[in-house]
């Protein structure tokens, strides 16, 4: 599928805070949020679908929707109880089944007031239906505004965003190369693209220079987005990109490039094992949309025999920009991450011990000048100790949630070998010699799941510039299947390579230069792939 890296050129701010900033207008009946504001805030219920949620959790805890005055958040398609006094904010995908149930509520009086906010652009049919569920309810006068929000992409990190989270599988890679995909459906995938694209630049407020490979997905996003940003800026009382909240973006000589490029350019990268900390924990752990899950053993190991087995505990930990750990340390190699982790510890341990001295010296008992003076001086220390201990805490937190996301990556790493195969990737995609023939590791019993059996061939078979012969194939393939393997998606590779006439691999993919030290410590996937 098509993947999109925008550089946003001298951006007065980044996209994170550009939709931040969006969503707490939104929030605010679409009136600019002003953060000193000494007033109480207009409470209110905030109402969105899962794709609305989506958008909103990376971005705003459940702290910053109180302080904006939201007391309830719901799904839309939630048994929802009326609250006859209170305002409502709705923010939702302009669907059939969305505008069905949004009507419904109207009928039903549920709310004092209604601000409705679409993710994306809602057309005249869908809006007049609405119009017609409020006249039929009497409630025209507390339908209060409706907004297209053009918000429709989610932002994960300053400079990174993807275009889905729900039905992600119909927008992916997959679907656009399946074989049996009609005209029609490819037509829905591209306009879901085009469309979180042209949201990412509104809410940018810029109008980007587009390239892109030719005679691919690609090209046909290109020549999608091209038109509708021509047919928006035609307009130019109603144009997006001259409102005064989104800045004048088209009128500075510094524009962002978009490039998009098709996914098959370069398919080893996306299934090649990883050894940086982000990278790893996307990889390995259960790490969706900055939030990671893991499940923990609920902690008695010698259960009377018979007995039940015991239920897993299950945590969750955002992995945010405001967690410091996590922004220094995302993309260094595992080891390092598992030190510096370490060094957290070593150092919390040390200040702790420092204020408990401090609280044993001042039960020192002396009348002596210099016994009252070295009161004095501690008690200021003490004082200083007390006043940091949020901070503390804080740091305390962070230092538990690394150290239970390192041990959860590192018992993968090890029960699988991933330094292995990390080592054997690189070597493969930058055309090193083997020290261990990639039979040997497939057939290895003890090293990797069948998954990743099959992407280290895989990797293989794309980098080699000698396609091996049907004998050797033939051995592989039953050295893959004597280890679980699927076959199907050598299958696939096969045919895609024959079908593109790719005789060889590009000369190098390169290497990462990153080397596997010693995996008895504690290590990303190649970082969050903003492909599309």
């Amino acid at each position: 599928m098509a993947a999109a890296a925008a550089a946003t050129a001298a951006a007065a701010a980044s996209i994170r805070e550009r939709q931040t900033v969006a969503l707490k207008r939104m929030l605010n009946f679409n009136v600019p949020h002003i953060k000193n504001s000494t007033g109480e805030p207009v409470w209110k219920v905030l109402i969105y679908d899962r794709f609305g949620q989506d958008i909103i959790s990376p971005l705003l805890s459940v702290k910053e929707l109180r302080d904006m005055g939201i007391t309830l958040h719901l799904l839309l398609h939630s048994d929802r109880d009326p609250i006859p006094d209170v305002p409502a904010v709705y923010f939702v995908m302009p669907t059939e089944e969305n505008i069905d149930r949004m009507c419904q509520d109207l009928r039903n009086q549920l709310y004092e007031s209604y601000y409705l906010n679409f993710i994306s652009a809602i057309s005249r049919s869908k809006l007049e239906d609405i119009a017609n569920a409020a006249l039929a309810a009497s409630a025209v006068t507390q339908v209060a505004k409706v907004f297209d929000q053009y918000l429709n992409f989610i932002t994960l990190e300053d400079d990174m965003f993807v275009l889905c989270n729900q039905n992600k599988e119909l927008v992916s890679y997959r679907a656009i190369n399946r074989p049996d995909i009609t005209d029609t459906e490819m037509e829905t995938v591209m306009d879901t693209i085009v469309d979180s694209l042209f949201c990412f630049f509104v809410t940018l407020g810029a109008v980007p220079i587009i390239r892109c490979s030719r005679g691919t997905a690609a090209e046909m996003v290109a020549v999608k987005l091209d038109k509708k940003l021509r047919e928006n800026l035609r307009d130019a009382r109603n144009s997006l990109f001259t409102g005064d909240t989104l800045g004048a973006g088209q009128f500075s000589f510094q524009r962002p490039l978009l490039v998009l490029v098709d996914r098959n350019i370069d398919l080893a990268t996306p299934l090649h094992h990883t050894w940086t900390y982000q990278a790893l924990v996307h990889d390995v752990l259960d790490f969706h949309l900055n939030r990671v899950n893991l499940e923990e053993s609920s902690g008695v190991e010698n259960s009377p025999a018979g007995a039940r087995p015991k239920r897993k505990n299950k945590k969750s930990y955002d992995l945010t920009p405001v967690d410091k750990f996590w922004q220094k340390h995302k993309g260094s190699p595992f080891p390092e991450v598992a030190e510096s982790v370490q060094q957290e510890l070593e150092s919390y341990r040390a200040q702790e011990d420092e204020v408990k001295r401090l609280k044993s010296i001042m039960g020192l008992e002396g009348e002596d000048e210099g016994a009252i003076s070295m009161l004095s001086d501690n008690t200021a220390k003490l004082t200083s100790a007390v006043s940091s201990l949020p901070e503390l805490l804080e740091k305390k937190r962070l230092i538990d949630l690394h150290t239970n996301v390192a041990t959860a990556v590192l018992e993968h790493i090890k029960a699988r070998k991933l330094d292995v195969y990390f080592e054997y990737e690189e070597k493969i995609m930058s055309k090193t010699t083997l020290d261990k023939s990639l039979l040997d590791i497939i057939s290895d019993p003890d090293a990797g799941t069948p998954e990743d059996k099959m992407r280290l061939f895989l990797i293989y078979y794309i980098s080699t510039q000698q396609a091996p012969s049907e004998a050797d194939l033939e051995q592989y393939k039953k050295a893959l299947t004597d280890a679980g393997c699927n076959l199907n998606p050598l299958q696939y590779i096969k045919q895609w390579k024959a079908f593109t006439k790719m005789a060889s691999a590009p000369a190098s993919y390169g290497s990462t230069t990153t080397k596997p030290m010693g995996c008895d410590t504690h290590g990303s996937r190649n970082s969050q792939d903003p492909s599309v």
